[in-house]
């Protein structure tokens, strides 16, 4: 039986360019569909990546308090989340946050600071902690994500020791100034080109689920695509109390999936990673989109709490795949619980 996701697969394994025609099929796939496209998604995918996860490790290192209205942002200007607020993290105190990630088997560390974009002064501050961080950690690749960046900041953070910079384009260009005033879509492309100019890996993504069209879904992820984007986080809206996007309940598990899809045929051997939002919207699918995505956040976010970290390490070894540059898992089984609460007790059942 023909399997146009299969051809797809292959084309792309041949050097073919993902038209917007197939693009617009995956993401109006059927559900009956759903795991021929995974399985052609998975062929592609270990094809680039074999049956390696990367897993990245974010430090939030001054929270809150940002002057921009990106209206998804728990952290922008008139935000009434309920979110931590503090400014600068000492930088011994961001050594010590991004060594737990790295000893849990982290390779790359995020370091992430709110605000439209760094001073020079904060550039320094940011080199400040690199510097230590590579002394302690010399393996581990950093990527920095300060905002907007001015001539000049990306060399700085380059001749640190920054690997990478994060800068999301985060929808299409037609669809940007409905979800943010202060800065233009452009801002963001001129800075993903500072960071590629200065020798810095790009680092760009989506925020999915803030009611995009499928079709300005396909340009956000062909802009991607055409910057060379080498690293593209997919976020899945959060939809903080308190935001414009509050209340905003747009994707399902499968949406989820056919989104990280799009983006893997669109850009077959690029670090897909199911970042921020996976473990509300993917469910009990987060599994599933593994043999999709090669690549995810491990444990907390910004200024949200995530999926436990051995909860996340267990997942990956249960899917069959092995954190990148770390020793197979053979502690899998944790014990039997015994149960406390229910029948018998004061304590209301596990229901």
């Amino acid at each position: 039986m023909f399997n146009k996701f299969e051809e797809f697969a292959a084309q792309q394994l041949e050097g073919g360019t993902l038209t917007r025609a197939d693009a617009l099929t995956i993401l109006r796939s059927s559900d009956d569909e759903l795991m021929e496209l995974v399985a052609a998604g998975s062929r592609l995918r270990r094809a680039h990546f074999g049956n390696t996860v990367k897993v990245n490790y974010l430090v939030n290192l001054k929270s809150g308090l940002c002057p921009e209205d990106c209206h998804y942002c728990s952290q922008r200007l008139g935000s009434e989340a309920q979110i931590l607020k503090y400014s600068w993290l000492k930088p011994e105190e961001a050594v010590e946050q991004a060594t737990v990630g790295i000893r849990a088997g982290a390779s790359r560390v995020c370091l992430v600071a709110s605000g439209k974009g760094p001073s020079n002064h904060d550039v320094a501050r940011v080199a400040d902690m690199v510097g230590l961080l590579k002394d302690e950690h010399p393996q581990v690749e950093v990527c920095a994500c300060l905002g907007i960046l001015k001539e000049g900041q990306a060399e700085k953070l380059q001749a640190a020791g920054v690997d990478a910079y994060n800068h999301n384009l985060n929808t299409s260009e037609s669809r940007y100034a409905d979800i943010c005033t202060t800065h233009e879509y452009e801002d963001r492309v001129r800075t993903v080109g500072h960071a590629k100019d200065a020798g810095l890996s790009p680092c760009s993504g989506l925020i999915v689920g803030m009611g995009e069209s499928d079709d300005e879904l396909v340009d956000a992820v062909f802009a991607l695509r055409d910057l060379g984007s080498e690293s593209i986080p997919v976020n899945f809206l959060m939809p903080f109390d308190g935001t414009p996007l509050e209340g905003t309940w747009l994707l399902t598990p499968g949406t989820c999936l056919r989104i990280l899809a799009l983006v893997r045929f669109a850009c077959p051997g690029t670090e897909l990673r199911m970042a921020g939002g996976r473990e509300m919207h993917l469910r009990s699918l987060q599994p599933l989109a593994l043999h999709i995505a090669n690549s995810l956040f491990l444990g907390d976010y910004l200024t949200s709490e995530g999926q436990e970290a051995d909860a996340d390490l267990e997942m990956i070894a249960d899917a069959g795949f092995q954190v990148l540059g770390a020793e197979p898992r053979t502690d899998g089984h944790s014990g039997v619980s015994l149960r406390k609460r229910g029948a018998g007790t004061q304590i209301a059942p596990n229901a």
